[in-house]
C-alpha cells in the first residue's frame, strides 16, 4: 500500500537516514551493490535512504518499500548548483520511484527556480526537500513550500560557515522556526547525530561515516601510516 506523505514523515521523524552515495568510479559504484548497502544500512536501523542517481534508486527501490530521498547530481552550464537542478531531473526520480526528492536550494546562480522545482515536485505526488547553506535560504524554502530543508549545503558554498562538524546553529534555528529540518553534513560520530536531535533536528542524515569504505578506511591508514598515500576517489 502506498503510504501518505504523513506517514511517510512519521516513518523519518527522529530517526537515522543512510545516505548511500557509493564513490563514483570505486568498486562499489554499481546499482545492485548500492542497494546491497541500502538493504544493510536498513537492518541496522535505518528508517530510510537517500540516494543519488537514477539507476541507483530504481536499483533501491525494487528492494524497499521505505522511504527513499533521490537526488541527481551532475552540473550544469553557468551555475554552480550540483544537486537536482533541473526539472527533468525531478521527473526521473519519481518515475523511479524516490518519495522524496532532494535539490539544492541555496541562493547561487540556478537554472532552474527554488519555488518551480517544489511545485514540480509536488506535482509528481513526491516530497520535497530542500539543500540549504544557511538559515536564511532554509527559512525562504520553507515560506515555498518545501516540506523538509536539509543543512546538507552548509560549508559548501563560500558565504556559509565553515566548520568542522555539522551546523547545529542552523538545524536549531531552523527548528525554532517551526521547520522539519533534517541534519546532514560532516556528522560522523553517534553522539553527533543525537546532538542534531537535541538541537531540534527533525531527523538525521549519515553519509560518509556508514557507507563510504574507502574514506572511513582512509582515516585509519592516515593515522597508521601517515605517509601513504593520500586516497584520491575510486584508487589509492
Amino acid at each position: 500500500m502506498t503510504e501518505s506523505h504523513t506517514e511517510i514523515a512519521e516513518r523519518l521523524r527522529q530517526g537515522l537516514i543512510a545516505s548511500c552515495q557509493p564513490v563514483r568510479g570505486g568498486p562499489l559504484d554499481q546499482p545492485h551493490l548500492v542497494a546491497a548497502l541500502a538493504l544493510a544500512t536498513l537492518a541496522g536501523g535505518a528508517v530510510a535512504l537517500r540516494i543519488e542517481g537514477l539507476a541507483d534508486v530504481e536499483a533501491v527501490r525494487a528492494v524497499t518499500h521505505l522511504p527513499i530521498i533521490g537526488l541527481v547530481k551532475r552540473e550544469v552550464p553557468d551555475s554552480p548548483v550540483y544537486i537536482t537542478p533541473e526539472l527533468t531531473d525531478v521527473e526521473g526520480l519519481a518515475a523511479r520511484g524516490a518519495q522524496i526528492i532532494a535539490f539544492d536550494a541555496t541562493r547561487r546562480p540556478r537554472p532552474v527556480s527554488v519555488l518551480a522545482l517544489i511545485e514540480a515536485i509536488h506535482a509528481q505526488g513526491c516530497l520535497a526537500m530542500a539543500d540549504c547553506s544557511t538559515v536564511e535560504e532554509g527559512l525562504e524554502a520553507h515560506r515555498l513550500g518545501a516540506d523538509f530543508v536539509g543543512s546538507t549545503l552548509s560549508g559548501y558554498t563560500e558565504y556559509s560557515p565553515q566548520l568542522p562538524g555539522p551546523d547545529l546553529e542552523m538545524v536549531r534555528r531552523l527548528a525554532q522556526r517551526g521547520v522539519r529540518v533534517i541534519a546532514e553534513g560532516r556528522i560522523s560520530r553517534p553522539e553527533e547525530a543525537r546532538a542534531a536531535l537535541e538541537a531540534g533536528a527533525f531527523a538525521v542524515t549519515v553519509g560518509t561515516a556508514l557507507t563510504r569504505v574507502e574514506v572511513i578506511t582512509e582515516g585509519f591508514v592516515r593515522v597508521l601510516r601517515p605517509q601513504a598515500t593520500e586516497f584520491k576517489g575510486g584508487k589509492l
